[in-house]
């Protein structure tokens, strides 16, 4: 029953994040959204164990996450993160928000490569 109310959690903790998504989250998820990569398809503020991922595409095993200026604070957090998604045998991209609003071409470019 734990695991449930864990779940059920989780999801609700998503629907949220997904109606309150950053600018750079919208931006990008407007550019990858619907197969417009490489036909790959992404869901968005997805959950995996106890985290909640910015972007996944499930087929590819990849994950994206965009990081804002409180991950500055929060680097062995993040690492913590990012080593979980590897040992389940997914690809983490991170990308800083201010990268998908001066460099959005090279972060496009490099999910593609990674996909």
């Amino acid at each position: 029953e734990r695991v449930w109310v864990r779940e059920l959690r989780m999801k609700e903790l998503s629907r949220k994040l997904r109606r309150n998504q950053t600018e750079a989250e919208l931006k990008l998820w407007q550019a990858i959204r619907n197969g417009q990569i490489k036909n790959s398809r992404f869901r968005r503020q997805h959950a995996i164990g106890r985290f909640i991922v910015d972007f996944i595409c499930p087929e590819k095993r990849l994950i994206i996450e965009l990081d804002g200026g409180q991950h500055n604070e929060q680097i062995p957090q993040d690492e913590e993160r990012t080593l979980f998604f590897e040992k389940q045998g997914f690809q983490v991209l991170r990308f800083w928000n201010h990268e998908v609003f001066s460099e959005f071409e090279a972060v496009l470019e490099k999910i593609s490569q990674s996909l």
